[in-house]
């Protein structure tokens, strides 16, 4: 028989682990999954080919492995290791996003600003309709000002010298389509991030970076121009054109390096990821930095364009289709295994990158390849899921607050008693369904389940919601309860759905 008490539907989030999970990820079980993993990519480097690869998992603040494959260098054969330099392309998106939040924090911009505000040459800009609304600051990080996509072609902008940028800016540039109609991936509004942190810090965009985030994490071996570390640290960029390798030209520092031209090491690299880690969960210990915990965590806010999309790997196919926006100097998805998973690519003349952030867990994995547009995503992503697969990812739970558990136990005895009216009520609640109607749902569920003398851990899913589950003589019982935004806190829904056996 239905259950009238069910009106409201509950999400599959509802549902109550067997234990209150809090541990961080199991570094024993990464270990054991370790030798799979190299193998895979050792596979890739091999099969594709790609002179050289190094790949790298940061778990619990720290590089828990990393691992090189190849050479740097086909001609001297230097072998990738955690110090080989490789240029992260797009990857470097993320550090332009962070410093305009830096200055933000800092009151010196807000994401609300007009660009043209810090860049005058824009000022004078055609726009494709009438109603377009102006460029702020925040379209140009979630890729929605309009741009056209400019993958490969802002690739070789990279070394374009400052006073070559301010004449295109001045000349105007071309709309594909209304500002804030849609998100169009652009490597030029990525450059115009770069300009704004350059005029408003006043100081080159890479001293600025260098600054505010290299230097404050120790990233000593990264930077902008490639030429200041010596050949024997360098990994060089090749790609494979009729049937040989050939060298590609090492671009100098420029207008375009905001979107693409940072070089690191594995080992750097590891510090930045855990960095980033660091922001989740949000918590009252201090914030070191160098940039806020909150304005990390505000890299992972979607714009508004929403896709779906598969997963990368071999999981495309059998796993869940993933929700998918563009944050900032972030691609951020939804998945229905791992939760909130950050990731971006980066393919560059000579180089492929690929990072996958999974927050809910602590965990990073990148890698970095030497071959023009090769970056290895797929592997990142198959690795991710093995480690899930092989039991090393447990997901963060939020503390479950002494009011929350207060009225946990209320609810048990409302249902004992069969009576709501025990707990505190918001004044919402006996108007949605009376306390009459709410004895005869309870006692229907009474009678089909019988007590439930015992309660699996809560899980709360926030300091003012709680899921829970009972067992039953009969079954088991799922719930929720939410509280109402009040002092003294009341309830304003009371939810059940008796599990199937």
């Amino acid at each position: 028989m239905a259950i009238r008490l069910l009106a409201f539907a509950l999400c599959a989030a509802i549902a109550v682990p067997a234990a209150a999970q809090t541990a961080p990820t199991d570094e024993a079980v990464i270990a054991t999954a370790i030798p799979r993993i190299d193998a895979m990519f050792e596979d890739f480097q091999k099969k594709n080919p790609t002179p050289g690869l190094v790949y790298g998992i940061v778990a619990n603040g720290r590089l828990v492995h990393v691992r090189g494959f190849g050479v740097q260098d086909i001609v001297a054969k230097r072998p990738v290791t955690a110090d080989s330099l490789f240029r992260i392309a797009s990857m470097t998106k993320a550090f332009t996003a962070l410093s305009i939040l830096s200055l933000r924090d800092a009151g010196k911009l807000s994401l609300d600003d007009l660009a043209e505000k810090y860049v005058l040459e824009m000022r004078n800009w055609r726009y494709p309709t009438a109603d377009s609304p102006r460029i702020r600051i925040r379209d140009l990080l979630s890729h929605v000002a309009g741009f056209v996509t400019d993958d490969p072609w802002g690739d070789r902008q990279t070394p374009l010298p400052e006073a070559a940028f301010t004449a295109m800016l001045k000349a105007g540039v071309p709309f594909t389509r209304p500002p804030r109609t849609g998100m169009e991936y652009s490597n030029f509004g990525y450059a115009l991030l770069g300009r704004i942190v350059a005029n408003v810090s006043g100081m080159p965009y890479r001293t600025y970076v260098e600054r505010t985030i290299l230097k404050p994490l120790g990233m000593a071996s990264s930077g902008f121009e490639v030429g200041e570390w010596p050949i024997e640290r360098r990994s060089i960029g090749y790609r494979w054109e009729n049937d040989a390798w050939l060298e590609e030209p090492t671009m100098k520092h420029g207008a375009f390096g905001a979107m693409g031209g940072l070089q690191v090491s594995a080992n750097d690299y590891a510090k930045w990821v855990g960095f980033l880690l660091s922001a989740w969960p949000p918590r009252d210990d201090a914030d070191k930095g160098p940039v806020k915990r909150a304005s990390v965590r505000e890299l992972a806010q979607g714009s508004n364009f929403t896709r779906t999309r598969r997963r990368m790997g071999s999981t495309a196919e059998s796993g869940c289709v993933q929700s998918e926006a563009y944050g900032m100097g972030f691609r951020v998805a939804q998945d229905c295994q791992l939760g909130l998973m950050m990731h971006h690519g980066g393919g560059y003349p000579g180089y492929g990158s690929h990072l996958l952030l999974l927050p809910e867990y602590g965990v990073g994995i990148f890698v970095f390849t030497n071959r023009t547009y090769t970056g290895a995503a797929n592997l990142a992503w198959d690795a991710a899921f093995l480690l899930n697969d092989a039991g090393a990812f447990t997901p963060r739970e939020l503390p479950v607050t002494p009011d929350l558990a207060a009225m946990h136990d209320k609810a048990r005895a409302a249902y004992a008693s069969g009576d709501v009216t025990a707990l505190p009520l918001a004044m919402n609640f006996l108007m949605d369904r009376s306390a009459a109607n709410w004895r005869i749902d309870l006692a229907k569920l009474r009678e089909q389940l019988g007590n439930c003398p015992t309660a699996e851990p809560l899980h709360a899913t926030g300091a003012l919601t709680v899921a829970f589950r009972w067992n039953c003589e009969k079954g088991k019982l799922d719930g929720q309860i939410l509280l109402a935004p009040t002092k003294p806190l009341t309830v304003q829904a009371l939810r059940f759905l008796v599990v199937k056996q």
